[in-house]
């Protein structure tokens, strides 16, 4: 195994329950999310925050409200790498890759939200890109969403882009595998 980051992606306050737009789940992925972020922290792995921000009409995550500002539990600390952007590939427009590559990273750990959008894109990116990429999947989270008429529900969506993601672009685990993997 190379040098590795955990990339957190959109772990903003507008996804809690409180926010603009709360996801299913989002405090369980916070707190699983937390558990890797101080794993890799101690074995002295990257960790790199990546924040979404929006125009100021944007529903949520609008530049300058409240709902831009990281989760505190998993607020960066100090030194690490914080990266804006602007779409939901975290690797678009952004100096994501240099920081990787300036670091010699090898593997990426993603952690964040939403499952079907920033997570999926910036995965699909990641390996594009040639990393060794794993998604910690009860460290992501998502919500409901509708289809002609039909709602999905956040579980589905989830399970759905996860068995994707297996399938052909990384390994997905739980965070107690990824504890257990980097053990050996």
């Amino acid at each position: 195994m190379g040098k590795r980051a955990v990339v957190i992606i959109d772990l903003q306050k507008d996804y809690l329950g409180s926010g603009r737009f709360p996801l299913v789940g989002i405090d369980a992925a916070v707190s699983k999310a937390t558990q890797v972020v101080e794993a890799a922290r101690n074995k002295g792995d990257i960790v790199i925050h990546v924040r979404h921000e929006s125009p100021a009409e944007a529903p949520f995550f609008a530049i300058g409200t409240e709902g831009t500002e990281f989760i505190p539990a998993i607020a960066p600390a100090e030194g690490e790498t914080v990266i804006t952007k602007n779409y939901p590939n975290a690797f678009r427009e952004t100096n994501l890759a240099g920081v990787l590559n300036a670091s010699a990273v090898e593997d990426v750990v993603l952690v964040g939200a939403m499952s079907h959008m920033c997570i999926d894109a910036t995965a699909r990116a990641s390996v594009d890109l040639g990393y060794r990429t794993t998604i910690v999947e009860d460290a992501c989270a998502t919500r409901d969403v509708e289809f002609r008429g039909e709602v999905v529900s956040a579980a589905k969506v989830h399970a759905a882009y996860m068995s994707a993601l297996a399938f052909a672009y990384g390994q997905v685990l739980s965070a107690a595998e990824l504890a257990s993997q980097s053990k050996n």
